[in-house]
């Protein structure tokens, strides 16, 4: 009988989400220690008990929809029980050496089984009843099982959070962390006293090590930054959730956080034998060989989250060691050149130096000009034969006695530094070249070049990687004209080794410290001294955004005080020691939330450096609002002070690119409010304000958001990851529509709310003529539609004829004003407008309408102006569209006073307002005699295309190059809505008075700039779709198709109708912060005449992708910056019927290659119709152009919104000249 417990209490030892083993190393570095609990729920009952003679693990049966028959199945019941394996034990207790392979787990067992048997285990509950379980030791958990032949295991204790094992009896003895104490049985006194030994031996080994400093909770890849996401998630079979955390190539489950933080695990999973689907909305499975984990988040975005770390942990597991083992097989590249970190796996190809994992993040930051890091087990087309000997030549060891040559101990980082630290130090090290051992010749141009030349035909390494980066160049004359320069002079040696180095090394930048960068600037800044203190509310820190509301039981009450330029915070106000600190120079972020977001009235978010986010809350507002005010004064550099004015949502510093020189970012102080971003750059002494609701474009464009402006493209970059995706998540939702109201739409530069902007602009040029325009309704299942796309983000609206009708568009902008909250003429002044319309006295009544006019809000005055001028245009065309000054007014006076047609003064004030424009609006006579001389053009245009009797009202006008895109091959052509690619490349070719010559294939190209790509249009397709969806890098030019000739020959011959090959395949990923994929592999792929289907290699029997070929779109040509493997490449759009996007490449070895692979792509997709058999007989059926039009533009249809403004407003002032010929 036990007649006492051991008891171990909680204590606050930790604010973080993950374990707390991160702060002890930060503190030892100097930096913000916390002692706060993982104990985040006030209000959680301190009865549970933590830890006894008995473990907690079976109360996980709890956790079940319905509780296990028998103590043996309760796995298997619920699925966590697996397949056999293949290895069977026959004994009842097994030990093997650590260096054996175990035989008697499931494949995904990589570590070396050290001990493995029966034992019993004592139940939670405290029974005497013993439960028999199958338990493994290997070098990093004590595992136990139901049975031999499982493979995920029901509980799992990390060997580093087992601080000793004791005997308790007959055969009994425990196993003591922490936290928990388990009791084990085993069959004998001598197998007990085995395990114990074997137990004790790998907690002492351990310790001998010193791994035992790093957390006794710690994740399985040894380092916190490691953990890529967590947080909880529904499974299959259990009542409540469970915590889950993706790290490295694993997957961990864990009863809850608490679990997590002490290391205590349900089971983990091997991610390579892992594949990842999407189930439904929010579900989504996890599959492995022996079970499948069916998870559920608790919103779309937090399931997308969950797959895409799931998905990148597959890809480390099942990424390439061979390359990392050869490189580690150096004693000296084991551990980070930095930070000495052990087993390092990544590598700066032109520093020579191995680091890790959080290095690598921070070399990242110096840009690829100065380091250029790479993964040592997934970027393997990198890693040739000469660039690992390089690295076993030179690496950590040989690099250092440069790089490091002199680094004071006060300033070298170590495994527990934090992100700051470690940035300045490399700054130091490498930017500025603060530590290394100059060379004799350093400062002398000449003799360093000359030196250089002379070293590279010696095997001496260290000598040239010392002249390099001391100043010596790696494209100097070398005097020998046969041998220019150092890279053909190691060549002429033979010393590979050393072309290695100086290929890698050609454009790299030389150390240098700059005098004031914006680093020094920052971190040499004297912060104000503020002083506040007072109770807070805090939950633990982050890692990740807070997408869900936080309750009250998450926040802790904290004593909290500001002083010396040091938040603190306590248990309480009588504790002397803070549990954690945060500086107010690691503050990159402040973010002061809506009301109600969480379970406290008012709460502010708090960002800093090391990728950490703090949420604070309390119930008194105006105590939020000086808890933030005060904060953002210790923060904000002292010049920007100005923006602490503002009373902002969200305030920090971010990288930007603006200006003429887009080469180097610079650092700018940022304030948002409501629709406004506040800045103060860098190069001014002023703050600038961004109107974001006016902006022409907003992107994010790989890890920039790009803001287009009137006169200026602003570029912010995301230097940390975790507040830049807040930056972005708030940026776009205060740029979009928030309301029913004017003043809430996006708005031009005019103040009119881009959604009536748009209508107007295209019944303007689609639907003046259009018979009965606004008087009829159009599909109702339309309108809905396109409004409801237009109040989401007009600015990404594009109205093209042809996918919308004139009557669906003049549907939603008169149920836009319809719905519109507070009405055009809002309903503070709706009753004087309707009363205005009584007044008999002309005059008087003219005066009451612009008084009315002036009071109105300057949004709602703008789109008034703009609605009035708009119809004004269309009574103009009444003769034609039945729609007079009368019937317009019957149908917009209900719709914009909002009265359902009770009140027929409605339809009097519209009608007014038409009919007597020029005068209640001031409209002077330049301006008129404009709005004339467009209208007058506009019915000429109209009465010449009724003349030569085809309809002109959806033509447009487009500019078309002949061979090259210079001013003077420019050609004007009117593009009708049936005319094909054959029928504008011999319009363009007989206004040149070009005669074709037989097998010259003339065409008209579709040029895509930005790709780097060109297409062919096919001689059948229609060309005014190609010009809507022509973008403002790309162009028409009319050449001829050299390889034509040659690819008609290649179709004649061939005997299939498919085509099958090896090309080189890379996929483009438009993900936030990933890029582009890296490199070209090499795929096999069949194109028949219904899809294109890749095979990873020639003997695969499925398909790893298929795509349907009519949705495919094949340009010749791959831009540069990829760097093709060669140039006989293609650039493949895909786009399916749900309008979603792919876009991807392919290279040939050869042209030839290149030619029957596109002539292929032709053949399928025209049905076999490549060329025209009889492409003379066009021009006889042409329809003749009336010259006397010559090339007016009503419809500008390239470039950004502004410039087709721009192309508008000039057309608009002086059309006339335009039609002298008419």
């Amino acid at each position: 009988m036990f007649l006492s417990l051991p008891l171990c209490l909680f204590t606050d030892d930790s604010d973080y989400e993950e374990p707390p083993w991160e702060e002890e190393l930060a503190a030892t570095a100097g930096e913000m220690s916390d002692k706060d609990d993982a104990e985040t729920m006030r209000g959680r009952l301190r009865s549970e008990r933590v830890n006894s003679l008995f473990s907690e693990d079976e109360l996980i049966e709890d956790y079940y929809d319905q509780p296990a028959a028998n103590d043996s199945s309760c796995w298997n019941d619920y699925g966590l029980s697996t397949l056999q394996s293949s290895g069977t034990v026959s004994s009842r207790s097994s030990s093997m050496h650590s260096g054996s392979t175990e035989g008697l787990d499931a494949p995904t067992q990589l570590l070396p089984i050290i001990k493995a048997g029966w034992l019993d285990k004592n139940p939670p509950q405290g029974s005497y009843i013993y439960q028999k379980r199958w338990v493994k030791l290997d070098a990093d958990y004590l595992r136990y099982f139901d049975s031999e032949k499982d493979t995920y295991s029901k509980r799992f204790i990390p060997v580093t959070s087992i601080a000793r094992v004791a005997s308790i009896g007959d055969q009994k003895f425990e196993v003591i962390t922490n936290n928990r104490t388990f009791a084990f049985r085993a069959e004998s006194d001598a197998d007990r006293n085995e395990w114990m030994r074997t137990l004790q031996q790998m907690v002492d080994e351990r310790k001998f090590k010193g791994l035992n400093r790093i957390s006794l909770f710690q994740p399985p890849t040894g380092a916190l930054d490691s953990v890529d996401k967590c947080g909880l998630l529904e499974l299959r079979g259990f009542k409540n959730k469970l915590y889950v955390v993706v790290a490295g190539d694993k997957v961990f489950l864990y009863k809850n956080a608490e679990d997590y933080r002490q290391g205590i695990g349900i089971t983990y999973i091997e991610m390579n034998v892992g594949n990842v689907k999407d189930v439904d909305r929010r579900g989504f499975d996890l599959t492995t060989p022996y079970r499948i984990f069916s998870f559920s988040a608790d919103s779309d975005q937090e399931k997308d989250e969950w797959v895409e770390a799931m998905q990148q942990s597959i890809a480390e597991a099942l990424s390439n060691s061979e390359v990392a083992e050869k490189i580690w097989s150096v004693e000296a590249n084991r551990f980070c050149a930095d930070c000495g970190s052990l087993n390092p796996d990544w590598a700066s190809v032109n520093l020579c130096v191995v680091i890790c994992k959080r290095c690598a993040g921070e070399h990242r930051g110096l840009g690829p000009s100065i380091t250029k890091v790479r993964s040592l087990k997934m970027d393997r087309k990198v890693w040739t034969e000469e660039l690992i000997e390089l690295f076993c030549q030179v690496g950590n060891c040989v690099a250092n006695q440069f790089w490091a040559a002199n680094v004071p101990p006060s300033e070298a980082i170590h495994v527990a530094s934090g992100s700051q630290e470690r940035r300045r130090f490399l700054i130091a090290k490498y930017k500025e070249g603060k530590y290394r051992r100059y060379h004799p010749l350093f400062g002398n141009q000449e003799e360093l070049n000359k030196a250089l030349c002379a070293t590279v035909t010696t095997s001496d390494l260290a000598e040239t990687q010392s002249l390099v980066f001391c100043g010596a160049e790696v494209s100097c004359f070398s005097g020998d004209p046969d041998f220019p320069n150092p890279i053909a002079l190691a060549e002429q040696a033979g010393q590979k080794l050393q072309m290695e180095f100086l290929l890698h090394n050609k454009n790299s930048e030389i150390p240098r410290v700059e005098a004031g960068s914006s680093e020094e600037k920052h971190y040499s800044v004297i912060l104000p001294s503020v002083t506040h203190n007072g109770f807070l509310f805090k939950t633990p820190s982050m890692a990740k955004l807070v997408h869900e509301r936080k309750s009250r039981e998450e926040f802790s009450r904290r004593w909290c005080t500001l002083n010396d330029s040091i938040f603190s915070y306590y248990e309480n106000d009588r504790n002397a020691v803070p549990n954690g600190e945060i500086k107010m120079e690691e503050i990159v972020c402040l973010v002061n939330n809506p009301p109600d977001t969480h379970g406290f009235e008012s709460t502010f978010e708090v960002y800093i450096e090391s990728e950490r986010l703090y949420l604070f809350g309390l119930e008194n507002p105006e105590a939020i609002r000086k808890w933030v005010k005060s904060i953002a004064k210790s923060f904000i550099h002292p010049r920007a002070d100005e923006l602490l004015s503002h009373d902002f949502e969200r305030i920090g510093r971010l990288q930007y690119k603006g200006g003429l020189n887009l080469q180097r970012a610079k650092e700018g102080w940022f304030a948002l409010t409501q629709s406004v971003l506040y800045a103060f750059l860098e190069d001014s002494d002023k703050e600038e304000a961004v109107h974001l609701k006016k902006l022409q474009e907003l992107s994010v464009q790989g890890d920039s958001l790009v803001l287009v402006e009137r006169r200026r493209t602003l570029y912010i970059q995301g230097e940390r990851k975790l507040d830049f995706l807040g930056w972005v998540a708030a940026i776009q939702k205060a740029a979009g529509s928030s309301g029913d109201t004017l003043s809430e739409q996006q708005l031009t530069e005019s103040d009119i709310p881009v959604i009536v902007d748009r209508c107007i602009d295209y019944i303007t040029q689609c639907g003046l003529t259009s018979e009965g325009i606004y008087r009829k309704s159009g599909q109702n299942s339309k309108t809905t539609s396109l409004l409801e796309m237009l109040r989401k983000d007009a600015r990404r609206v594009r109205l093209k004829e042809g996918e919308h009708q004139v009557d669906d568009v003049s549907n939603t902008l008169k149920r836009f004003f319809r719905d519109l909250g507070d009405g055009l003429f809002t309903k503070e002044f709706c009753q004087d407008w309707l009363k205005a319309a009584a007044i008999e006295n002309e005059e008087e009544k003219i005066g009451q309408y612009r008084q009315l006019l002036s009071s109105l809000p300057v949004v709602n005055r703008a789109t008034v102006k703009a609605l009035i001028n708009h119809l004004y245009r269309v009574q103009y065309f009444s003769e034609m569209n039945q729609m007079n000054t009368h019937n317009l007014a019957i149908v917009f006076g209900p719709t914009l006073f909002q009265t359902d047609g009770k009140d027929y003064k409605a339809g009097r004030v519209v009608e007014d307002l038409i009919s007597r424009y020029v005068v209640i609006f001031s409209v002077d006579e330049q301006e008129m005699r404009k709005q004339q001389d467009e209208i007058t053009a506009i019915i000429k245009m109209r009465i010449a295309g009724s003349s030569s009797g085809t309809q002109q009202a959806g033509d447009f006008i487009c500019t078309v190059y002949l061979e090259e895109k210079k001013t003077e091959a420019e050609q004007h052509v009117k593009i009708p809505a049936t005319m094909t690619a054959e029928e504008l490349t011999f319009e363009i070719l007989e206004r040149r008075k070009i005669d074709t010559k037989e097998k010259e294939y003339w065409s008209c190209f579709e040029v895509n700039e930005r790709e780097e790509a060109e297409r062919p249009l096919h001689y059948s397709e229609k060309v005014l779709p190609i010009l809507h969806g022509l973008g403002t890098d790309s162009y028409l030019v009319v050449k001829k198709q050299l390889s034509m000739e040659n690819m008609l020959i290649y179709l004649a011959s061939r005997v299939s109708d498919s085509k099958h090959g090896m090309m080189k395949f890379r996929e483009e990923r438009n993900l936030l912060g990933l890029g582009l994929s890296t490199g070209f592999h090499d795929r096999y792929f069949i194109l028949n005449n219904s899809c294109l289907r890749l095979y990873k290699e020639v003997r695969s029997h499925r398909p790893e992708k298929e795509w349907p070929v009519k949705n495919l779109k094949v340009y010749l040509g791959i831009k540069k910056k990829l760097r093709p493997p060669s140039c006989w490449g293609f650039t493949v759009f895909y786009e399916n019927e749900k309008h979603e996007k792919q876009q991807w490449y392919l290279c040939c070895d050869t042209q030839m290659e290149l030619r029957e692979w596109f002539a292929s792509f032709l053949y399928v997709q025209n049905g076999g119709n490549v060329w025209p058999s009889e492409s003379s007989k066009v021009r006889a059926s042409r329809t003749q152009q009336d010259s006397r039009l010559g090339n007016i533009s009503l419809i500008p249809l390239r470039g950004n919104e502004n410039e087709m403004r721009n192309s508008v407003a000039a057309f608009a002032a002086d059309p006339l000249t335009l039609l002298r010929n008419v």
